[in-house]
């Protein structure tokens, strides 16, 4: 197995894969099910080390003599599909940063990325050209199909040579003030979510060149991108890809595979406990699932029904593999099932400090909730974090003050030492895997005709851990009907369809502060049962009907 002193001597993603084709060069690296073939139009069901390097060295030499190089910034439109990783390995071995983008996202959404990222070219799929192109156009983005040759940059690269510290992906997560923030990745950031991986013991120990991890999450989050596929890199194993989560053709296509693990939302489980019983059940060979945010009550009867442990993890876009956890059951307690348990920050792997403070920064006694904060100890405490925001040293700071990275979750300590998820701090909304900025939804929403005040917050959703929901105070004569499908139509024209409202509730008066600030906790008793509250509207079967129709 991969360890610390071989990811150091790699110095970079790519760097890593050299050293594992000559290991593994036969092995698959990449797989896709026979669904997907078909889906994409691929003729080829998986792609082995050796080949992934030929690739992309082949590619690389083609971005080379186009000048890219160390500190260009290159965006990805290409899905999940396998082009992502061969791209992006590519770029890599030149030091050129990724900028992974979401396919859900629209004009302004898109437009704000790729202005901020200053990316210096856009690879996208043929399909994605309506979407895409006329927005890069404006902004002078040369843009490219995977299959075609890059135009000469015009910027030049500076001449560093890349190693662990350079910047590998460039990443955007919601924060709490709006626009979403670039997270920038470091080589280091990237090789310690295999280090982390390889590192665990119990069921989730990795067997060199014998791992085959499924996963449907999107590769423009750090999941699939960093944490799965850093994973199977780090051993030897395989990452088995998928357009989508499909349920129905989950466990077949786990035994067509012969997948051994899988990565999961909390969302996932909740889906296949509501399918039918079938022989399927059973009939895969998954040693264990790693993932977070499994409903309490769905824990233990889906370990029950399929044979296959749910090991309930904690990371963040920020901290990487640097301050992962995950409850493997090695402690004296063992695993804590249905308890949202994300295990020990004394795991193995990246040494890790932790403390659960208080509102005025001070520790609170064990057993209390305190939220999280981490750092790595010695004289970095950054050490194979998150790099920083991109543009934006103010909030970086902010979320490193008293040298701590403040994560904004709240937890609890048990008496071994292992940490459970109580609440989340920030103004963040967490739905099916995606972190929504009720900032961002506020801010097309506050300046509708008919609308007075707005707050939007978190709803408890028990298929999606939380929903969007919007609550509204109207101006005197407005129809609240007629306003709730305008806010949805405005939200929907300029956001990815799942930041939309999934509930509209209309109030004569929102709690306030003494200084005006809305108080968001005083909605909690609405966010618990929206339905139940006077005025609410729900929009979410407009909403999936909205997520299929752009699928």
């Amino acid at each position: 197995m991969i360890t610390q002193s071989q990811l150091i001597e790699a110095g970079t993603v790519f760097g890593l894969l050299e050293r594992q084709a000559q290991i593994h060069g036969d092995r698959d690296l990449l797989v896709l099910p026979r669904a997907v073939q078909d889906h994409w139009g691929h003729d080829r069901d998986r792609l082995r080390y050796a080949e992934g390097l030929a690739r992309s060295r082949a590619l690389s030499a083609a971005y080379a003599a186009a000048g890219l190089g160390t500190g260009h910034r290159v965006a990805l439109l290409l899905e999940n599909r396998p082009e992502h990783f061969i791209h992006w390995l590519a770029l890599n071995a030149l030091g050129v940063s990724v900028v992974p983008v979401n396919p859900d996202y629209r004009e302004d959404e898109l437009d704000y990325l790729l202005g901020h990222s200053e990316a210096v070219l856009l690879v996208r799929l043929a399909e994605r050209a309506g979407q895409v192109d006329a927005v890069a156009a404006r902004r002078s983005l040369p843009v490219i199909a995977p299959d075609e040759a890059p135009p000469q940059i015009a910027a030049p690269a500076n001449e560093d040579p890349p190693g662990p510290q350079t910047e590998c992906a460039l990443v955007y997560t919601s924060g709490t003030t709006g626009r979403p923030k670039g997270c920038m990745l470091s080589n280091r950031y990237f090789l310690n979510w295999s280090w982390w991986y390889a590192a665990q013991g119990g069921p989730i120990a990795l067997r060199p060149g014998a791992e085959r991890l499924l996963t449907p999450l999107p590769t423009f989050h750090v999941n699939a991108m960093g944490h799965s596929f850093m994973g199977m890199l780090g051993s030897g194993g395989a990452q088995i890809i998928m357009d989508r989560f499909h349920p129905r053709q989950w466990w077949q296509t786990a035994i067509e595979t012969g997948a051994t693990c899988f990565h999961y939302l909390g969302v996932m489980p909740a889906i296949l406990l509501e399918l039918p019983e079938s022989v399927a059940d059973r009939g895969h060979g998954m040693r264990f699932g790693l993932g977070g945010g499994v409903h309490p009550d769905h824990h233990a009867r889906f370990e029950a029904r399929f044979g296959v442990p749910l090991l309930e993890g904690w990371a963040m876009t920020e901290t990487g593999g640097a301050g992962s956890m995950c409850d493997t059951g090695e402690g004296a307690q063992g695993r804590h099932i249905g308890a949202r348990c994300i295990g020990r920050p004394d795991r193995p792997g990246p040494a890790l400090e932790c403390r659960l403070v208080d509102d005025d920064g001070r520790p609170v006694a064990r057993g209390e909730p305190g939220e999280l904060q981490l750092r790595a100890p010695g004289d970095d405490p950054r050490l194979g974090f998150f790099s920083g925001y991109l543009k934006d040293a103010a909030a970086t700071e902010d979320a490193w003050r008293d040298g701590w990275l403040h994560t904004g979750d709240i937890m609890r300590q048990g008496p071994d030492g292992a940490l459970f998820f109580v609440d989340r701090k920030k103004n963040i909304i967490r739905r099916s895997g995606e972190n929504i900025a009720a900032a961002e939804v506020e801010a097309v929403i506050a300046p509708l005709d008919g609308v007075a005040q707005v707050a939007v917050t978190a709803a408890i959703d028990p298929l999606r851990e939380e929903e969007v929901m919007a609550v509204i105070v109207a101006m005197e004569g407005a129809d609240r009907a007629e306003l709730a499908d305008r806010v949805f139509d405005a939200c929907a024209g300029h956001l990815a369809y799942y930041k939309a409202p999934g509930f509209v509730v209309f109030t004569d008066r929102l709690p306030t502060t003494s200084t005006q600030k809305v108080q968001k906790a005083a909605l909690r008793e609405w966010a618990q049962d929206p339905l139940s509250a006077p005025g609410c509207i729900d929009l979410r079967a407009r909403k999936q009907a909205l997520r299929k129709a752009r699928r």
